[in-house]
């Protein structure tokens, strides 16, 4: 048996209440990433005061299109990633089988010499 001796883990601290969960979000800087969202690109047709240029659209788009694009490619490489495991699994089991035969190999020719 062992002596080690049961660590008391100290007991977890209290959620913060609605109200201190507020005041943290109140004392935030505007500018805070953690509040800013990404700006969306205007759903409606046809341009109105104030709206963003044909150089805004174009650089949203570019930016959408880079998003896709590597969107697509993390699928791509999430896709390879799970062949490589599938095919390390195959490999593992195969070498784990040639080794349990290359160890009754072995206990045979051991026996045979004794």
């Amino acid at each position: 048996m062992s002596s080690k001796a049961k660590r008391v883990l100290p007991t977890r601290p209290e959620p913060p209440s609605v109200e201190q969960i507020l005041a943290d979000v109140r004392g935030t800087h505007p500018a805070d990433p953690v509040f800013l969202l990404p700006a969306e690109p205007r759903r409606d047709h046809g341009p109105s005061p104030g709206s963003p240029g044909p150089i805004r659209q174009e650089a949203a788009a570019e930016e959408r299109e880079r998003l896709y694009r590597q969107s697509r490619s993390y699928v791509e490489m999430n896709q390879r990633l799970q062949e490589s495991r599938e095919r390390l699994r195959e490999r593992c089991e195969e070498l784990r089988r040639a080794g349990a035969a290359l160890e009754r190999g072995i206990s045979e020719m051991r026996q045979k010499a004794f």
